[in-house]
């Protein structure tokens, strides 16, 4: 199998710190997005972005590769991963939770490569409580990367375990580190226990029961107002800027956000401006630029 350079696949260097890595893949998910993009082979490229960041966003995971990428490897060079590589790394079976839609849309499904060296080979951890290779009649654990959508509308995913195919019901607001039980499904017939986990998402983040986006708008939208449509996990709803907007305000959707357990009100959608000027693209665009310039001076 040939080697894959994920930092190059982000765009950042092998010392870039978390925050960085984050942005990144933020930037290039929204921009190959299968649902926003149009360029060729953006899906291929959506899926490689996903891989790349799940790679290295966990410490033991990225240790785990940069082992293997400091003896020299290259993109494209063949290489044959130590059975066994890597497996210890947060003990899930990484290969197969992920594949067959666990991480929702194109994003699930992660190559050979990212397989041989994260999953959980068998031999390994043994116990009930264990995370992998169980022994048989007991307790299986694996980590489920759910979508924000399934979380916030209660529906069934189907997964990928251990080569067999598994429809798995999501609660409505479950939440992380929360573990849903499908009897029978584990080694040699003991349970299957899914530890929940939210999938990375291009549009949204979550803090608590809020669901965070960035919305781009151009300098006259901020400056003078603006109806946008801006995309929730319910779907697109219309969104008013009060004019006079800066870089950095935040608008509120409310119950736009996370459901809670018991019928509590759900949590709301915190939308934060961000102001991109685009480029001039001809010379009537430049010369509206130059009399903006004019209008408004040099000074912020």
């Amino acid at each position: 199998m040939q080697f894959k350079d994920y930092y190059a696949t982000l765009g950042v260097e092998p010392g870039a710190g978390d925050a960085e890595i984050k942005t990144a893949y933020r930037r290039l998910a929204r921009k190959y997005h299968p649902d926003v993009s149009k360029e060729a082979g953006a899906e291929d490229k959506f899926k490689g972005i996903n891989e790349a960041y799940e790679a290295l966003r966990d410490p033991e995971k990225r240790a785990a590769y940069d082992q293997l990428r400091n003896q020299g490897y290259r993109p494209g060079d063949e290489v044959n991963v130590p059975p066994g590589y890597g497996g210890g790394a947060g003990g899930f079976d990484f290969g197969d939770i992920f594949s067959g839609g666990a991480g929702g849309g194109a994003g699930g499904g992660f190559s050979d490569f990212f397989e041989s060296i994260f999953r959980q080979r068998a031999g390994g951890r043994q116990g009930g409580a264990g995370f992998g290779g169980a022994a048989p009649n007991q307790d299986t654990r694996a980590r489920f990367a759910v979508p924000l959508e399934a979380v916030y509308a209660g529906e069934s995913r189907r997964i990928t375990v251990n080569g067999k195919q598994l429809d798995v019901r999501v609660p409505k607001g479950i939440r992380p580190g929360q573990v849903i039980r499908l009897a029978g499904q584990g080694t040699g017939g003991g349970n299957l226990l899914l530890e929940v986990d939210y999938a990375n998402h291009p549009q949204f983040e979550v803090d608590g029961r809020n669901v965070l986006h960035t919305l781009s708008v151009t300098p006259w939208q901020a400056a003078l107002g603006a109806s946008l449509s801006v995309p929730t996990l319910g779907g697109t709803v219309e969104l008013k800027i009060p004019a006079g907007s800066e870089a950095g305000r935040k608008l509120r959707l409310r119950g736009r956000g996370l459901p809670q357990a018991g019928g509590a009100a759900n949590g709301d959608q915190i939308v934060e401006l961000e102001i991109n000027a685009p480029a001039p693209t001809d010379e009537a665009q430049r010369k509206a630029y130059e009399q903006l310039a004019k209008a408004f001076g040099q000074s912020v």
